[in-house]
């Protein structure tokens, strides 16, 4: 900021002064407005991919959102910077958001600043205290390590030679160093935070501990053997549902001998009723396969028994043929395809087939959360009626279609699974599409391509176990790393039988905050 004394005493220099200082302004209001119009934009696109990003099966949505969420940031730090350049007068008036409050739960440091004084400064008469203005600002600690030193005295009787010494607290790793908050963070922020173990050893190089890879990989292996009963909990737990939803993604995994990798599944299958007004704590479990065959789902799910929703892959088909398991489909795959074709090569079938499916989307939430009876009752009201006209068109528009079209594809691919996705109308305990599965897999989709591959199978399947563990603290909105830092310290000395005690909903109000 210029002073008097900085300016010149020449008029025409001053006049230059003057000029130069207002088109730099009139350049700063430009970039300024422009950066506006184009924040507000973005925000629009970006409202209106997360309203199309139910029920999709590619990556393609999520990175389009991702990148666009980056050019935000930097035009809205552009804005940022541009109005601080800008003098004060000369800044347009902003709109004043409204601040949300600071969490009450943080810890507050107060810091008191006092008068240079303790005398008035006009007529040098005491002061007295007449309130405060209090003024709170968000900080940062840097996260900390610390040692837990574990000392047993021993005491020794003063009349015999007995020695009485406490017996050494149990470890989450035996005989190892790390404690279960550490073991905790260190898998949540892998299997979560999507860091590999290499990129978090070089992070924590940084506060002077050398933990290389290979100490971070055992750490997490044997951190994953203990917690494997709870896995098998979770599992069991989602298992005695009525009604899952399923659905796999691949993961590449190193094949051993060649340096190449092989395409390996994850499974995910996830107990969630909460749409249907059901209190049961939902769960997600995460199986790994080496291949996609049948075989895999048909093995997971042999006790399984009631409704099955997931998409058209032909491995689900042996599990509806006894008829313990009843198909329900997706409507967001079935309109996937119409939205693919209008993307590409818009038309008034394909507009008209999205404006339909459409209608039932708006029925389904007005009533998410009631009751399954209610529910059906409505579908049967509105959402039926309309599925039976959707049906009479899809096939009078297919007779004017050839067969070898992609609109025919999409309409064939609808029309083949028609009773099944008909079936949530019957049901109000059904979804009428399977967006909980696929939401399971968005952080496996992430990870992915964090850490390019799994090393072997065995990675394979613990990164299924610890998913499964991360996915079902999310879902009953638990803290993960809190739970696991409160698991591990006591699961090693926990009897076997009673693991259901650490499922997440049943210790949530026993976790201290990661």
């Amino acid at each position: 900021m210029l002073s008097a004394a900085d300016l010149p005493n020449d008029i025409e220099a001053l006049k230059a002064m003057l000029l130069m200082r207002d088109e730099r302004i009139i350049g700063l209001e430009a970039q300024v407005n422009t950066g506006a119009a184009e924040i507000e934009h973005l925000k629009l696109m970006i409202a209106k991919l997360r309203r199309m990003q139910f029920g999709r099966k590619s990556e393609k949505l999520d990175l389009q959102i991702e990148q666009l969420e980056l050019q935000l940031e930097d035009l809205q730090a552009d804005e940022a910077e541009a109005a601080r350049e800008m003098p004060a007068a000369d800044q347009a008036p902003r709109k004043k958001s409204v601040r949300k409050p600071l969490p009450e739960h943080l810890p507050r440091d107060e810091k008191v600043y006092l008068p240079a004084s303790d005398a008035c400064p006009s007529c040098g008469g005491g002061l007295r205290h007449l309130g405060e203005d209090v003024a709170e600002q968000l900080e940062y600690v840097p996260a900390s390590f610390r040692v837990i030193r574990h000392m047993r005295p021993k005491l020794a009787c003063t009349c015999c030679d007995t020695i009485v010494q406490a017996p050494a607290p149990s470890r989450p790793i035996e005989r190892g160093i790390a404690g279960p908050g550490l073991l905790a963070h260190i898998l949540v922020a892998k299997f979560a935070d999507h860091l590999p173990l290499y990129r978090q050893s070089v992070i924590y190089a940084r506060d002077g501990l050398d933990l290389d890879r290979a100490l971070l990989a055992g750490w997490v292996g044997a951190a994953s053997a203990l917690l494997r009963p709870l896995v098998d909990a979770i599992r069991n737990h989602v298992l005695a549902a009525t009604k899952l939803h399923a659905d796999d993604t691949p993961i590449p995994v190193l094949a051993p001998g060649n340096g190449k990798t092989k395409t390996a599944r994850l499974w995910t299958y996830v107990r969630d009723d909460r749409p249907s007004g059901d209190t049961t704590p939902a769960a997600v479990w995460l199986a790994y396969s080496p291949d996609r065959k049948g075989v895999h789902p048909q093995t997971h799910l042999a006790t399984f028994e009631g409704v099955l929703q997931a998409d058209a892959y032909a491995g689900f088909n042996a599990l509806y043929e006894g008829g313990a398991i009843h198909e329900a489909a997706c409507w967001a795959h079935a309109r996937r395809k119409f939205y693919d074709l209008h993307a590409a090569r818009p038309s008034a079938l394909t507009a008209e087939a999205l404006r339909r499916i459409g209608e039932l989307y708006a029925i389904e939430a007005a009533i998410r959360g009631r009751p399954p009876d209610e529910r059906r009752l409505v579908r049967q009201e509105r959402a039926k009626p309309l599925i039976d006209d959707l049906e009479t068109w899809l096939r009078a528009s297919l007779d004017k279609l050839s067969r070898k079209s992609d609109t025919s594809a999409a309409i064939m691919y609808a029309l083949n699974l028609w009773p099944a996705l008909c079936r949530y109308c019957d049901d109000g305990a059904i979804e009428i599409d399977n967006s909980a599965a696929e939401r399971a897999l968005r952080g496996v989709a992430i990870g992915r391509r964090n850490y390019l591959f799994a090393g072997a199978d065995t990675g394979g399947e613990r990164a299924a176990a610890i998913y499964s563990l991360i996915g079902t603290a999310k879902l009953n909105g638990v803290d993960p790393e809190a739970w696991l830092g409160h698991v591990l310290a006591r699961i090693a000395d926990h009897p076997v039988n009673r693991v259901d005690e650490f499922l997440p909903w049943r210790c949530a109000g026993q976790l201290i905050p990661a």
